[in-house]
């Protein structure tokens, strides 16, 4: 049995790789996709993730907050909830816990726009898992999930 080098790949290493690739291609093409489908009602995929957001939080929350579910940084998250703002599609409450992380709240025009772009979604999702079986679908789920797991816990790790 040889030692390897820590610059060399496992076979298991090697495959992953392969996938991160595929994962980096069909998240270039969500994205230019999404952004063609929702372009209509004002939205970017960007826009339509942070809307997202909100709505799954199922109560108000601060940038920061929003930011950790999406797993993205708060400026990022920050300068698309400004522009969601400007352009009406959510409003800012007061947070009776922090005075200076306001709440981010969809407002009728943005619950709107959500309910419109999954209206879009709907039958472009169920075009992209035809032909897959529920179980195999339920497999990638749970290996992306463990490898978002990994991530996040190893990115903890790193700021500690």
């Amino acid at each position: 049995m040889s030692l390897m080098s820590s610059m060399e790949l496992t076979k298991p290493g090697m495959a992953l790789t392969d996938v991160v690739l595929d994962l980096f291609r069909v998240n270039s093409l969500l994205l230019m996709r999404g952004d063609r489908l929702v372009a209509g009602l004002g939205l970017t995929s960007a826009r339509w993730q942070v809307l997202g957001a909100i709505v799954y939080a199922q109560r108000p929350e601060p940038v920061a907050w929003l930011a950790r579910d999406l797993g993205s940084n708060r400026q990022n998250v920050q300068r698309i909830v400004n522009d969601l703002h400007k352009e009406g599609f959510v409003e800012f409450q007061p947070n009776p816990h922090h005075r200076r992380a306001q709440l981010v709240v969809l407002t009728d025009k943005g619950r709107a726009a959500y309910d419109d772009a999954m209206r879009l979604w709907t039958p472009w999702a169920n075009s992209l898992a035809d032909g897959h079986s529920l179980k195999d679908i339920g497999t990638m789920a749970a290996v992306v999930k463990a490898l978002r797991r990994k991530l996040e816990n190893s990115h903890d790790a790193d700021e500690e």
